[in-house]
């Protein structure tokens, strides 16, 4: 092929090419070039300039010797099926020698596994140069390959002259490749290490309480390795009643993780105390400021009890809980929000918000409803848009919750979602759920009377004989507790669940019992011991409008109706 013809409209050779015409031949011109560039291009010429600036050994060579001579793969194709003009040595050894005059598609084979020939024909059509990155050959090999168009002058011999062509430029990425892959596979690791880590963090199966049903998803954000510090928690306090969890450490990685970690734990451990919302999350503010000062942590804590049909809650700078009842309104729980944890000098308060049977409560983290360059408000007003469709089970809510909010696995922030429903019971579950209270007024006849009601009422609901002398007796002990150290209003409360039943008796006095061994000469402090020894659980805790409930549960026997 005449490759003098295809070069000269390569880069970097019209300059050589306007020499030979000029001069007439490559030694000429190089003693042209040094004058010009010592003298100007007009100056005379001047004796010893040859031997001033003799020849460089790189004018003697051709284009064909110089892609000859590169480690990267070259072939030159020309013409709308791209026939093989040129293959230089590396492309040679690489993938074998190549037939000029044929199709690319036929005789290389490998730039259509490739897919570069759909690449070839937009950059002989376009005349712009196309570079793909990192092509893996199936037989092994990753290139990175640039296609240049080249423009050949008419009348160019039997060798494509006056069609256009194509440069193709393969460099052997292979090492980069294979490098960039184990990289790819190293962070896929660390962040399935991370997220598994994460998820250990949390419930890894959620307490069911009686009277809700709830379900939580957690999500982790983007695709780094790095932890977040969101977490949930549900945790049954006795009596019926639940405590809800959801918080958020600011900041992403191991220590956000670990604070988190350690805040989780610390609230089952307060919840346990049974206390109000509010001195929770006061007992958690000292506790995050000793635990790492420069992390910042929002937190939603709710108590539920089935006797009140409400969410008691205190919130510490987080987003508020939505309320959606059974008619499709959504109602926020906006008022009584504190700073952050850890930030200390705060007295937190406790509010209410009703949670009536058939609505639906979510408590969430910012990563569900925060996007950049739009205002939060917006997000959660798009939330309550989405709360008030979304219909179904806990879980079907929180995936619809997700996908109404644009949640994908390319999200940026980590994001919980903690949805629980108080379900409206008719027909024969409903007849599982019932409630009885006694006000027990005057002096030592009450005792007899409350346990004259606690007869008649565990008769009623058809338990076995057996557990109704236990619940009497524990009924008993309880009010004859609360008439020897309490004081008035004392009320005495049953309840039964589809899985137990739940003693409870308040007064007005806030000295909470304790469990202590009697000796045998004591004539007191046997009844708590009573209850403790033939009860599944008992507790106590201080009401918030003062005064205290002592309560039991027993577990309800297989087949009970």
């Amino acid at each position: 092929m005449n490759f003098t013809r295809w070069s000269a409209r390569l880069p970097g050779t019209q300059r050589r090419a306007a020499a030979r015409t000029d001069r007439g031949s490559v030694p000429a011109a190089r003693v042209e070039y040094g004058r010009q560039s010592e003298h100007g291009p007009d100056a005379p010429d001047a004796p010893g300039d040859a031997a001033m600036h003799p020849p460089h050994p790189l004018t003697d060579l051709s284009v064909r010797e110089i892609l000859g001579r590169l480690p990267a793969l070259v072939a030159l194709v020309y013409g709308p099926e791209h026939r093989v003009a040129y293959v230089n040595d590396a492309y040679a050894a690489a993938f074998g020698p190549r037939e000029t005059g044929a199709p690319a598609a036929v005789a290389l084979p490998e730039l259509d596994e490739l897919g570069l020939l759909p690449l070839m024909d937009q950059v002989l059509r376009s005349g712009t140069p196309r570079t793909v990155k990192s092509r893996k050959v199936p037989k092994g090999g990753s290139y990175t390959v640039t296609c240049t168009p080249i423009e050949t002058p008419a009348g160019a011999g039997d060798d494509g002259g006056g069609e256009g062509g194509v440069l193709v430029f393969a460099a052997d990425v292979t090492d980069h490749a294979e490098a960039a892959e184990r990289l790819r596979a190293s962070e896929r690791r660390l962040r399935e290490t991370a997220v598994t880590l994460q998820r250990s963090l949390l419930p890894q199966e959620l307490e069911q309480p009686d009277d809700l049903r709830i379900a939580a998803t957690y999500q982790p954000g983007g695709t780094d390795a790095a932890v977040g510090g969101d977490w949930y928690d549900v945790i049954t306090l006795g009596a019926g009643r639940t405590a809800l969890v959801i918080g958020d450490v600011m900041g992403r990685g191991v220590r956000a993780a670990a604070v988190m970690g350690q805040l989780r734990t610390a609230v089952r451990a307060y919840a346990r105390l049974d206390l109000p919302p509010h001195e929770v999350l006061q007992l958690l503010d000292g506790l995050a400021a000793e635990i790492d000062a420069s992390q910042i942590a929002t937190c939603a804590y709710a108590v539920h009890d089935p006797n009140e049909g409400r969410l008691v809650y205190a919130s510490a700078g987080h987003l508020p809980i939505l309320v959606r009842d059974e008619d499709g309104t959504v109602r926020r729980a906006e008022d009584h929000t504190g700073p952050p944890l850890g930030t200390g000098g705060w007295m937190h308060t406790s509010g209410t918000i009703a949670l009536p049977p058939g609505s639906t409560a979510v408590l969430y983290t910012d990563g569900l409803v925060e996007r950049r360059r739009e205002d939060i408000d917006e997000g959660v007003a798009a939330l309550e848009r989405a709360l008030s469709g979304a219909t179904g089970t806990p879980q079907v809510v929180c995936d619809r919750l997700i996908r109404a909010l644009g949640v994908t696995a390319d999200h940026d922030d980590d994001v919980a979602v903690l949805v629980l429903q108080h379900p409206t019971r008719t027909g024969p579950d409903a007849e599982l759920f019932h409630n009885a209270a006694l006000e027990l007024l005057g002096g030592i006849e009450a005792a007899p009377r409350a346990r004259a009601f606690a007869t008649g009422v565990l008769a009623s609901w058809r338990f076995p004989v057996e557990l109704c002398d236990l619940g009497v007796l524990a009924a008993s002990e309880l009010v004859a507790n609360s008439l020897q150290h309490g004081t008035p209003p004392m009320r005495l409360r049953l309840r039964r669940t589809d899985r137990r039943l739940i003693i409870e008796v308040t007064d007005g006095d806030d000295h909470l019992p304790r469990r202590r061994r009697a000796e045998p000469a004591d004539e007191a402090g046997r009844g708590i011991s009573i209850v403790a020894t033939i009860a599944s659980s008992w507790g106590s805790r201080r009401t918030p409008g003062g005064g205290k409930a002592v309560w039991c549960e027993f577990a309800l026997p297989t087949g009970t109706p």
